[in-house]
């Protein structure tokens, strides 16, 4: 007779530990990837005064790598990409092989707010430092080029001196704030967000606390839908409440790139002396609970998603702001975007004129001469847009034709076909490290063909379409939200051979049209056949549309052989 056995007992699966997100909230301080070592090893606001006293004496070679491809970037410094190599070796090379003895340099201009006099100055950088180049970036900032570590504390005392600074224009912190090229004198706007904006730029900007944050932190503050808010981290939307009057509208969370998302509003109303608080509020939430173990991971929106907005406005009243906010309505959404592009009445009775260079490609000469004519024209304010133009303002009604034929003669027009005006383009291969194709000049290419191309139809196009090209994945020139956007990449022409060409992205948008677009599976373009691409496209919507539809809406009707 056989013993009984006895029963295995069942095994309890085990609960597999999900990995930290590097939340300091949540007690990972430790290191977690090379970009938090190096901030932690030391603050990179104190890379300008070995900048100062070390490299700008020493040249290019004293530079210590991780001040030079790391800290750099709190003072708007980036080498720039050698000259020679095609965008096909991009993603192979070693940085150091990429990166030429020179530098990109950003001037963070909040608000896009200059003086005549201030313009002046960064023409005069531009001439003696920057071999004449000067691009208007989709940030409001001013972006130089062939800057060397010589000359760095020389263009930041001419800068400095004239009330302007690269502090903070890029790395982990807390960058340019968008703000309204026309505050203060716009009939539409619902409150001016400019003492908001000098005031976060008082309290806050350089400061030590908000210097080492997870990621790049995009500030957007307007009194109308004017500066891209649904893409910004944190954004003020001027917004009527039926009780407290005029203020502002909170939305968080937005951001393109890889993983582009659409801001999402709090529900909040904020007035005007609360904006400031409240920005530090979710800059701090950032701070301490975004996440830092994956770099890929480590902007705002991804927080925002995984927690929700309920969850996440609770956080901000409860932890930061120690109050609740009041609740507040949705803005309306404008029937058509803003660009500025144009002659306007302010509400002073004077014009502000808007003007398109294509794709935010000027020069330093361009600046002083467009300084020089505003103040002909009896104005003393220029500014900057987030759709790379150029406004000035406070011009006398008497003036504005002068000005008008003036600015269109230095290649700044009022008045721009639709092509030059919907036109955005990023840095591209050139300059740029990260970049795989060619962007500007393609854009100033592009431009000039579609005017010829398509003059027969260009009456016929009520809202300029618009052509966004980026050099790479990241979206610097917003292509998801773009009527045609244009991601850069290396694909394969009819003959086998690996060229520069686009993924293509149809009927993004931001206000009515909000969304990312439609992207074509496995639709992509050579650049050499990116003219008669845009021109096939455009010609198929104004031929198929329906009356008042717009280009977004034609694209997610139409059908699919339209659009290749």
């Amino acid at each position: 007779m056989s013993s009984p056995t006895r029963e295995t007992p069942a095994r309890t699966p085990r609960v597999k530990q999900k990995r930290g997100e590097g939340q300091w909230a949540l007690g990972y301080r430790e290191p977690l990837n090379p970009n938090e070592r190096s901030k932690k090893d030391d603050n990179p606001l104190n890379v300008r005064a070995r900048i100062e006293n070390i490299y700008a004496r020493g040249g290019f070679d004293s530079i210590d790598p991780g001040d030079l491809r790391g800290r750099f970037r709190w003072f708007g410094l980036y080498t720039q990409r050698k000259p020679g190599i095609d965008g096909g070796r991009t993603a192979t090379l070693e940085p150091e092989e990429l990166d030429d003895r020179y530098f990109m340099l950003r001037v963070r201009l909040d608000g896009g707010a200059l003086t005549t006099d201030q313009l002046a100055v960064l023409a005069e950088i531009s001439q003696t430092h920057a071999r004449d180049t000067a691009d208007i970036t989709d940030r409001q900032n001013i972006q130089y080029h062939w800057i060397q570590i010589e000359d760095v504390p020389t263009i930041w005392a001419k800068l400095e001196k004239a009330g302007m600074t690269t502090m903070e224009a890029c790395g982990d912190s807390p960058r340019v704030i968008l703000g309204s090229p026309v505050a203060g004198i716009a009939a539409d706007e619902i409150i001016d967000g400019t003492p908001a904006i000098d005031e976060i730029k008082r309290r806050y900007i350089g400061d030590p606390r908000y210097s080492n944050l997870p990621r790049k932190f995009k500030t957007a503050v307007s009194g109308q839908q004017d500066v891209v808010h649904e893409i910004n981290d944190i954004a003020f939307v001027g917004v009527n409440h039926p009780e407290h009057g005029p203020g502002f509208d909170v939305w968080v969370g937005g951001g393109l790139s890889t993983n582009p998302m659409i801001g999402q509003r709090l529900g909040a109303w904020v007035s005007l002396d609360e904006v400031p608080d409240v920005w530090e509020g979710v800059i701090s939430v950032f701070r301490d609970y975004g996440y830092r173990r994956l770099r890929a991971r480590a902007r705002i929106k991804f927080l925002v998603k995984d927690w929700g907005v309920a969850k996440f406005r609770q956080v901000l009243e409860d932890e930061y702001l120690k109050r609740k906010l009041t609740d507040g309505p949705a803005p309306e959404v404008p029937a058509t975007q803003i660009d500025h592009v144009g002659v306007h009445r302010q509400t002073d009775g004077k014009f502000y004129v808007g003007a398109a260079p294509v794709a935010g490609r000027v020069s330093g000469a361009t600046l002083l001469a467009v300084a020089k004519a505003a103040e002909r024209a009896g104005s003393n304010r220029v500014r900057l847009t987030p759709h790379q133009k150029l406004v000035v303002l406070d011009v006398p009604e008497a003036e504005v034709d002068g000005l008008k034929t003036e600015l269109a003669d230095l290649g700044l027009h009022a008045e721009p076909s639709p092509w030059r005006r919907g036109i955005m383009a990023c840095t591209g291969l050139e300059f740029c490290k990260l970049a795989i194709v060619e962007t500007k000049a393609r854009a100033i290419e592009l431009v000039t063909e579609l005017e010829k191309r398509l003059a027969d139809i260009q009456a016929e196009i009520e809202n300029p379409v618009t052509v966004h090209l980026n050099g790479c994945p990241n979206s610097c020139a917003r292509v998801q939200t773009a009527d045609i956007g244009l991601k850069g990449q290396i694909v394969t022409d009819d003959d086998g051979n690996q060229v520069e060409g686009f993924q293509v992205h149809l009927g993004g948008g931001l206000g009515l049209d909000a969304g990312f677009g439609r992207k074509l599976r496995g639709h992509k373009v050579t650049a050499s056949e990116l003219t008669a691409y845009v021109e096939r496209v455009v010609r198929a919507y104004v031929a198929g549309r329906e009356p008042g539809e717009r280009f977004p809406q034609w694209v997610l009707r139409a059908d699919e052989g339209l659009l290749q």
